[in-house]
């Protein structure tokens, strides 16, 4: 059954699967905040629609008798105070399991169509969604537009074209007719119909709550599964303005919007994941942050299906390059790109003690080292153009990391403060850059330390930092490999360390593209085949389960077929 709002954006729909199959680029969201593409006052507009939640509640017309939450605090320090609804859960997932049993109806060009909707209202909504995001998670403003709306937004088209490839595969009837030789043939005619496999509960992170939610909340509500986003207590504007959108769409288009609800809480409610998550209820999980709370979910939230991405090490080998200058510079911005804190952000840097071979001659381990932090500085000498790549850091715990990373190794350069021209009050730190050695340090190197800190690690071989390279992201897992080498049989070595280690390889990045960047409709962010993800985003394997197939089958007289 056709559905308006299929057939609206049905033309964006057809863009993205075609981007999904030939995966060059492609986005229908600009991610240049110009106003040429969103409107004169588009800016404008949303600030001051940012800045009307200030201070007040947020109103969500969802069940909600108990109280409210809301303890959100700019990196930036800009007072939020904002508070919202706080559910009592039995309430609220009985008025979400009514909910769906309607939306479960509604089939999928309903369900797909509704999330296009979505997505084309969340896209006017960008500035607005952007400072939200700025304000809770640290990012600054550019990036905080770019990462928290257009590219967030690419990925849940993403998961949606992903969603509608898979359930047009499954035809709503077959007449099925097998020969039975001089006796009449069996008939039968069977009819099938796709089914949601139930609530889904998105668990969102506190640095990046639009880009990592959103493939989950409509991978999910695209296959007709009803969605409880559960923000991180430290970003949860973002996510309720998305859920508010949602659910405005769901209203005007005759759905009862408790398909998708918010559930917002304290940093001090206790363990409420934990009781979410293994509620009969909740037969989908998506979640991101950290691997102990990974783990607890794929271990004791049998009853769902379980997607998580988790930490990880992501690592350099530098081999050889024919010029240090372009390849250090990349690797610098990527280490100071929202002060590291972000899940593909490179940690380890391999050079071998020997040094590496460059057009110029061998250049030694110490100057690759001291051309790293030669660049560092330079990124970061104006504060004022510094910000606007480190941006603030999120969460005191990446502060009390940066302390103890000043104990171990070789300090080469120590993350320094940088006042904030505009923001005094936030906490800016430049990335902090240690020596080790590949013989003694593995233990403190092969685990994740979130934030600007990065190791240059002394290798006895270009062989040996391929080796270590790829056994750490088997091990304890990787979302971003990078090689620098101009020997072909090098560049392959580390493919083939890559494919061991389930870990997307980058190579001889120097220009306008870093490691830590991942494009939608062509990336694959994450590859579930090491422990720091167990999905990715997004593939077919990332939606095809959220759904099942229901089939009725009846006799029917030959060439005859009747509707079931």
């Amino acid at each position: 059954m056709s559905h308006p709002l299929f057939n609206q954006h049905e033309k964006i729909l057809n863009q993205a699967l075609a981007a999904i199959r030939t995966r060059g680029y492609w986005s229908p969201f600009s991610e240049m905040p110009s106003p040429r593409v969103y409107g004169e006052t588009a800016a404008a507009d949303g600030e001051a629609a940012f800045r009307r939640h200030l201070g007040q509640t947020f109103e969500l017309d969802q069940p909600s008798n108990n109280g409210t939450a809301g303890k959100e605090k700019s990196p930036f320090g800009l007072p939020l105070n904002v508070r919202y609804p706080k559910p009592d859960a039995d309430t609220l997932f009985a008025a979400v399991e009514r909910a769906e049993a309607e939306w479960r109806k509604a089939g999928p060009k309903a369900w797909v169509g509704v999330s296009l909707e979505i997505l084309a209202r969340l896209n006017k909504a960008s500035f607005e969604i952007a400072h939200s995001v700025m304000h809770t998670t640290g990012q600054a403003f550019m990036m905080a537009f770019q990462a928290g709306s257009p590219h967030a937004q690419d990925r849940a088209l993403e998961a949606v074209a992903y969603a509608w490839e898979e359930m047009r595969q499954i035809p709503d009837q077959a007449y099925w007719e097998k020969s039975q030789g001089k006796n009449p043939p069996l008939v039968m005619e069977k009819r099938y119909t796709v089914v949601p496999r139930g609530i889904g509960l998105v668990i969102g992170c506190c640095t990046f709550p639009t880009w990592n939610s959103y493939p989950g909340m409509f991978a999910s509500l695209a296959t007709g599964n009803a969605v409880v986003v559960k923000p991180h207590p430290a970003a949860i504007l973002p996510l309720a303005i998305t859920v508010r959108i949602a659910r405005e769409v769901l209203a005007e288009a005759g759905f009862d919007p408790n398909v998708v609800t918010l559930f917002a809480t304290d940093p001090d409610d206790g363990p409420v994941v934990q009781a979410l998550a293994t509620r009969p209820e909740v037969r989908l999980i998506d979640f991101t942050g950290s691997s102990a709370n990974g783990y607890w979910l794929e271990q004791h939230a049998r009853q769902a299906l379980v997607f998580t991405e988790k930490a990880g090490v992501n690592q350099i080998v530098i081999d050889s390059v024919d010029d240090i200058g372009p390849a250090v510079r990349n690797i610098a911005f990527s280490l100071a790109l929202y002060s590291g804190q972000m899940c593909t952000a490179p940690q380890n840097i391999y050079v071998p003690r020997d040094g590496i071979t460059t057009a110029q001659g061998v250049m030694s381990f110490d100057d690759v080292a001291a051309a790293l932090v030669e660049s560092i500085n330079k990124l970061t000498s104006d504060p004022a153009r510094a910000v606007e790549v480190t941006g603030a850091i999120q969460n005191p715990g990446v502060l009390a990391r940066i302390e103890r990373a000043r104990r171990v190794g070789k300090l080469l350069l120590d993350s320094r403060s940088i006042m904030h021209p505009v923001w005094p009050e936030s906490k800016v730190r430049t990335p902090l850059l240690a020596k080790m050695d590949a013989r003694e340090d593995e233990a403190t190197f092969a685990a994740e330390w979130f934030g600007p800190i990065a190791f240059v690690i002394a290798t006895d071989s270009t062989a040996q930092s391929v080796e270590l390279a790829g056994r750490i992201a088997r091990t304890h897992g990787a979302l971003t490999l990078s090689v620098y080498s101009t020997d072909e049989d090098v560049v392959e070595a580390a493919y083939e360390a890559a494919l061991r280690g389930g870990v997307a390889l980058s190579v001889n990045l120097t220009g306008g593209v870093f490691v830590n960047q991942s494009a939608a409709f062509s990336d694959f962010h994450g590859t579930g085949a090491n422990p720091a993800a167990n999905a990715s985003l997004t593939d077919a394997a990332f939606v095809a389960n959220r759904f099942r197939v229901v089939q009725s089958r009846r006799h029917v007289p030959a060439r005859e077929p009747a509707h079931v």
